[in-house]
């Protein structure tokens, strides 16, 4: 399984906490993440190949990743509450997602609902 990380700065933390507390889950999944928020996360002790920053085109590799369905999932750990730049590669990310059918969690309650199910289908 392929599985793209994203995190806003204030959301990086939440991230790292979420993916150490699902590592057990981690030990059959690719993780690809945009360069800032995959160095939160190799530095924690996990894998994962980086991209740009998310700013500087990472939101767009991943996009083009998903494109292609070469990702089985997005995690996203958006902050609604601040303002973002980038927000259009944000919405063109989303967008994708949607149009290729991949699912996308932007919060902590979503993407443990995608693991959850995840572990479900992979012990069948």
């Amino acid at each position: 399984m392929k599985i793209a990380i994203i995190a806003h700065d204030g959301k990086k933390p939440e991230m790292v906490a979420f993916l150490l507390k699902h590592k057990e889950l981690l030990t059959h999944v690719e993780l690809f993440a945009t360069g800032t928020t995959g160095g939160h996360v190799a530095n924690a002790g996990l894998e994962v190949t980086k991209f740009l920053s998310g700013p500087i085109g990472g939101d767009a590799q991943i996009a083009a990743m998903a494109a292609t369905h070469d990702l089985d999932m997005v995690i996203f750990f958006r902050d609604p509450l601040d303002k973002h730049p980038h927000e259009p590669d944000v919405q063109m990310l989303m967008r994708i997602c949607d149009v290729h059918n991949i699912p996308i969690a932007t919060n902590p309650a979503t993407a443990e609902l995608l693991f959850k199910a995840s572990a479900q289908l992979n012990s069948l």
